[in-house]
């Protein structure tokens, strides 16, 4: 995973850590409204590891920069799916917690969980919060 933004901040290093996964659908969106949400209550440094396009990139920075936190923008290399992103992401800065979203599924759906959901909720070694969208 490549860095590709923060906010210049110097972060301590007892500084507590949520990892958020995002992508600029409505799940995404929830997830990173969370996540922000979450980390200016614990005074937490934020790891968004995205899956958008580069103009979406920049939205994301500007609002990330306007919250005041100290955060990190990690773009994914294509070497691992997205769960085992968000999961690397953690385990290598020891983060709190996971901050994931959810989509609405159909009652057949609903049976199973997505793919990439179901294995960070299963597969991280930290607590995962995982958030509906609106």
């Amino acid at each position: 995973m490549s860095d590709t933004g923060a906010n210049g901040s110097v972060a301590a290093d007892t500084e507590s850590v949520i990892v958020v996964g995002y992508s600029a659908k409505p799940e995404g969106r929830a997830a990173l409204h969370r996540a922000i949400a979450e980390a200016m209550l614990r005074g937490s440094r934020l790891i968004v590891v995205h899956t958008s396009a580069e103009p979406e990139v920049a939205e994301l920075n500007t609002e990330l920069a306007s919250s005041g936190l100290t955060y990190e923008v990690a773009v994914p290399t294509d070497d691992l799916d997205p769960a085992e992103e968000l999961i690397a992401a953690a385990d290598r800065t020891e983060a709190e917690f996971i901050v994931i979203g959810l989509r609405r599924r159909s009652p057949v759906g609903k049976l199973l969980l997505g793919s990439n959901a179901q294995r960070v909720l299963l597969d991280a070694s930290c607590p995962v919060l995982a958030v509906k969208a609106e």
